[in-house]
């Protein structure tokens, strides 16, 4: 059986690994481009892990310019079964605090024009993305989340939007309208593609501050999401430490097989450039 291998994305906030050990920075290419920075490699708590700065190193790449695919198939180039995506969010929810965990299992998408999809240049794939996260993978988020101290809240929508600017304050309180719970800019089309690569997502998600829409509570202040950014960059690292000593050694949930009814296109007629580059992904079903 193949060793269980878990990629963290941090974003804002979470910039590197501390305590792995066996470390090493590997810097791959892939048919999509480079992903947002070198991926280090390494073990924690026996665990093999692969940590990538979404943003890269000094946080250099804003949301709609990253290279989603690259990221994705990069972790997929290295074997990783799970991916743990950990982000900064607007609250929407009076209930939900600064600093509280979320563990969301719905998105929105409110993003224009960034490449959502493996399946283009002559194949054509529709996966199910009724329920966009791993049931198991969010599971053990939320209990590691709670078994380091954090307030969490096990299920959640969250809205994807362009960026990088904040939301207006119409937007912010038509989103909160819709029953949204909080508000970033980049696990869509993320989560998308880790579906469609066949690889177990889920997010840790930190809210920051309550966006633009409550009356009592300040604007976004930049200065106040970086204190917060720093306290639960912390949580997260706990979180993840205790989170994959509990990942099962095999999978049985839909994410593992996302593919196997999903290609539409006859075998025959997929280009052999495209059987080439998504070889990692539709391999096994060609």
């Amino acid at each position: 059986m193949t060793e269980k291998m878990v990629g963290v994305i941090g974003g804002s906030g979470l910039y590197e690994m501390e305590g792995l050990e066996e470390v090493q920075t590997v810097s791959l290419t892939t048919p999509f481009g480079s992903p947002s920075d070198s991926i280090v490699k390494g073990r924690l708590e026996g665990t093999k892990i692969a940590f990538l700065p979404r943003h890269g190193k000094g946080h250099r790449i804003q949301p709609s310019s990253l290279n989603f695919r690259a990221n994705i198939y990069a972790m997929k180039m290295l074997g990783v079964h799970w991916i743990i995506g950990v982000s900064a969010v607007g609250s929407m929810k009076e209930n939900i605090h600064p600093g509280d965990m979320v563990i969301p299992n719905q998105f929105i998408d409110r993003t224009v024009g960034r490449p959502n999809t493996f399946f283009s240049d002559g194949v054509v794939c529709h996966i199910s993305f009724a329920d966009p996260v791993c049931p198991t993978l969010s599971q053990i988020l939320g209990k590691a989340g709670e078994e380091v101290g954090a307030t969490v809240h096990k299920e959640g929508t969250y809205i994807c939007i362009e960026g990088p600017q904040f939301s207006t304050r119409a937007e912010s309180k038509l989103y909160r309208s819709w029953g949204v719970d909080i508000i970033g800019m980049t696990n869509l089309p993320e989560a998308r593609l880790a579906r469609e690569a066949e690889i177990c997502y889920a997010t840790i998600a930190f809210a920051t501050d309550y966006d633009c829409w409550h009356e009592e509570a300040e604007d976004v202040s930049i200065g106040e999401v970086l204190r917060i950014l720093a306290q639960s960059a912390r949580t997260a690292k706990s979180a993840i430490r205790t989170a994959v000593k509990h990942l099962p050694e095999k999978r049985d949930c839909i994410c593992a097989t996302a593919l196997k009814q999903a290609l539409i296109t006859s075998k025959k007629l997929i280009p052999e450039k495209t059987k080439k580059d998504l070889e990692l992904i539709i391999g096994k079903y060609l």
